[in-house]
């Protein structure tokens, strides 16, 4: 089954990017896209939903095989994972569903018997050796191929969506390197998750497929507005939550999001989730990644656990945004980050040593998940619910409220194992996230913060039942408990609790609310999962105002302008405008005059992005701006391609030509790549309308005219820096790297 999916997966994958990695350049090709427009065929829409969807499945299934392969192997067939391979036996019982003789650890293939003192230690050792393998392949292959397909990429991915460029961060082999690398590093068992990640990739789905048409490739306003889509899809088929992808976007990662954005969005979510529920990676055949059955409606008091949740949510999120980026900043600015492999599997070798003891922290992060979203059944065999009454439990003992009915729900001695070693593993969580997240490897937030949050709210959540069920004649407690049903659902505390952390640590509300019921399918609980998710929320405001993706967009030095943030300061265009009083003259191009030696020569004696054209040196008035890349093109292009173009030949950025000499070399014409109408302020503008057209435009400059004169340039570092003068920070201490 796994082969057939596999299988699958591919075939759904190189139909999708057959239009990816072949003749960017060839011009049929183009042509033919075009006339497949004309004719209806969506032939940009549909590989650019498919690519995530496939991508996605493989992922999955790639990673839920490797990350068993820790364990053991199936003899029949290695290309199955634990749960499929047992699936096919005949001698599975339901009580050890995870038990049958084809599935065989690492220490019976070698030692030949599955009980003696040395099983655990070649257990362990295996353990130890793949995962290392494994996270030494992914950080090679970073270093080696795409360094930009290290980390989550969704704070790159909003600094892209804010009009600031970053070549090579969406292309091709940061595509395929991303892709491979995510599968190993989650296999490794390091505390990351996918899902962050799987935006990246779809973003670079998205972005290669827009070079083939020329209203995307020229045009970045559109090309952010399929971003935008792209992000969407990411959350869509990382989660199986197309509602809430969108959301994501819309919320958390996009500067402009025009209707039409919207519902296209909304259709690129649905076909991705299409494409990844008919891979179905899963084996369950269902979309959502974690699918949980609550039967027990909650008590208006349980609103008092549920905002204590979202407390110490709030105060994760701080703890963890405080923590990472300090060491974040310690390996940048110490030798530690010049050597990212040496770290990555020193940080491996910690985790798959202290991991492996414990039941709860040596499963996946997901695994974890979806365990402690469970709801025991009566023929659960988790150590999570060994009450006495279940089969499986240590039964039996009947006490006062056994007449009840509710000696059933009295802890067993497992359960309380299992609390102590869910509170090893919170513990063990909190700090290795904090290590983890940044390295060079692959690293998604969602599902290491969730995990963090679940624990919390499951340990909280048997608290509260144990305390009700002991107290269940209290007038508190008299209407929460009946006979023959539960008190109180626990998996409900861990549900409410992933919400919590995972909304102090990015500071989503609504997005995050529909995605938790999208996750579980829990509508009814959308009052708990809302009041623990905003109380998280201003609990971490309270203490830092930024999330973690913004945290590391600052520490990267990237030129983001926040959207939630408002600019109040009565200042003018004219006090931020460059050049200042002691700088040099603005670098520009004139409309004619000027020979091909002399662009060269500003080119390479420059660093700026593009120059503005005037008529003349003396006149100064304006008559459009040109990219410095264009330009550089451009030029190389006529000295190899256009017949006589010397040094000395003149460069016209206007239709008509002037009359010259006939001995005079052929002029070179940059008319085509002139922008006629940059945007414009004057010196009268106020900061606060021009910070506002930064922010919802995507703008990364705009020039400063008075009556038709160029006086000067801001840009978006411009504006910073001013922002940073006006909160009493030092503007020179903001780098961009």
């Amino acid at each position: 089954m796994i082969l057939q999916m596999l299988t699958r997966c591919a075939i759904t994958f190189l139909r999708c990017q057959i239009y990816d990695f072949s003749l960017v350049d060839n011009k049929k090709m183009e042509k033919s896209h075009k006339l497949a427009l004309k004719k209806g065929t969506s032939v940009f829409c549909v590989p650019s939903h498919l690519s995530p969807g496939a991508l996605a499945g493989g992922i999955d299934i790639a990673a839920h095989w490797m990350t068993d392969l820790k364990e053991g192997v199936c003899l029949n067939g290695f290309w199955f994972n634990h749960e499929h391979c047992c699936w096919a036996s005949n001698e599975t019982t339901f009580q050890e569903r995870d038990k049958c003789p084809q599935w065989k650890s690492w220490a019976e293939l070698m030692d030949g018997v599955s009980e003696h003192g040395r099983v655990n230690v070649l257990n362990h050792f295996m353990y130890v050796s793949w995962a290392l393998l494994f996270a030494f392949l992914a950080v090679i292959l970073v270093r080696a191929f795409a360094p930009y397909a290290c980390g989550s990429g969704i704070p790159e991915i909003k600094t892209i969506l804010s009009g600031f460029i970053i070549r090579g961060y969406l292309g091709k082999w940061t595509l395929i390197i991303k892709t491979i690398t995510l599968v190993l590093a989650v296999s490794s068992g390091l505390s990351l998750g996918k899902e962050g990640p799987l935006v990246h990739v779809a973003c670079c789905c998205a972005n290669i497929l827009c070079h083939f048409f020329t209203k995307y490739r020229r045009n970045e306003a559109k090309r952010r507005e399929v971003l935008s889509a792209a992000s969407a899809v990411g959350v869509s088929v990382a989660f199986g939550a197309p509602i809430g992808g969108v959301l994501f976007s819309l919320e958390e990662v996009s500067y402009y999001f025009p209707l039409k954005t919207l519902w296209r969005s909304f259709f690129a979510a649905l076909v991705a989730a299409f494409t990844l529920r008919s891979i179905n990676p899963f084996g369950n055949s269902r979309l959502v990644l974690f699918y949980v059955e609550f039967h027990t409606p909650w008590h208006l008091l349980e609103l008092i656990p549920f905002v204590l949740l979202g407390i110490f949510g709030g105060l994760w999120g701080a703890f963890f945004i405080h923590a990472n980026i300090a060491w974040c900043r310690l390996r940048k600015n110490t030798r530690l980050g010049h050597y990212p492999v040496i770290e990555v599997l020193v940080v491996t070798l910690l985790t798959a040593l202290l991991a492996f003891p414990i039941e709860y922290t040596r499963m996946s992060s997901s695994e974890l998940i979806s365990e402690l979203f469970n709801d025991c059944g009566l023929l659960d065999s988790s150590k999570l619910c060994d009450y006495t009454g279940n089969s499986g439990s240590t039964s039996g003992s009947v006490n006062a409220t056994a007449a009840n009915g509710l000696g059933a729900r009295l802890a067993g001695p497992k359960l309380y194992t299992a609390m102590w070693q869910l509170a090893l593993a919170l513990v063990f969580k909190m700090f290795i996230t904090v290590a983890t997240f940044g390295m060079k490897v692959p690293s998604g937030l969602f599902i290491p913060s969730m995990a963090v949050g679940a624990i919390a709210g499951r340990l909280l959540g048997v608290g509260m039942e144990q305390l009700a069920v002991h107290n269940h004649e209290r007038d508190i407690f008299r209407g929460w408990c009946s006979p023959g049903a539960d008190c109180i659902t626990p998996g409900l505390y861990a549900m409410v609790g992933a919400a919590a952390c995972l909304g102090g640590v990015t500071r989503m509300t609504v997005s995050l609310v529909v995605i938790m019921f999208e996750l579980t399918g829990g509508l009814e609980y959308i009052v708990p999962l809302m009041a623990a998710a905003m109380t998280s929320k201003w609990v971490a405001d309270a203490l830092s105002r930024e999330s973690i993706y913004e945290a590391h967009i600052r520490l990267n030095g990237y030129p983001f302008l926040e959207a939630k943030e408002e600019f109040r300061h009565k200042t003018l265009a004219t006090d931020v405008m460059r050049p200042r009083r002691s700088d040099p003259p603005l670098s520009v191009l004139t409309q004619s005059g000027m020979t091909v030696e002399e662009v060269e020569r500003l080119i390479s004696d420059t660093t700026y992005s593009g120059f503005p054209v005037v008529i003349s040196q003396q006149s100064q008035r304006l008559v459009g701006f040109v990219l410095r890349r264009d330009l550089f093109i451009s030029l190389e292009n006529a000295r190899r391609h256009q017949d006589g173009v010397v040094s000395v030949s003149a460069v016209l950025f206007t239709e008509c030509e002037s009359p010259a000499s006939p001995s005079a070399p052929p002029a070179v014409k940059l008319h085509s790549i002139l922008d006629l109408s940059p945007f414009t302020v004057t010196v009268h503008t106020p900061m606060e309308i021009v910070v506002d057209i930064f922010r919802k435009l995507g703008l990364r400059q705009c020039l400063v005219i008075r009556n038709g004169r160029l006086l000067g340039i801001i840009t978006k570092k411009d504006i910073l820096k001013h922002m940073a003068q006006m909160a009493n920070r030092d503007p020179e201490s903001i780098l961009f790297n």
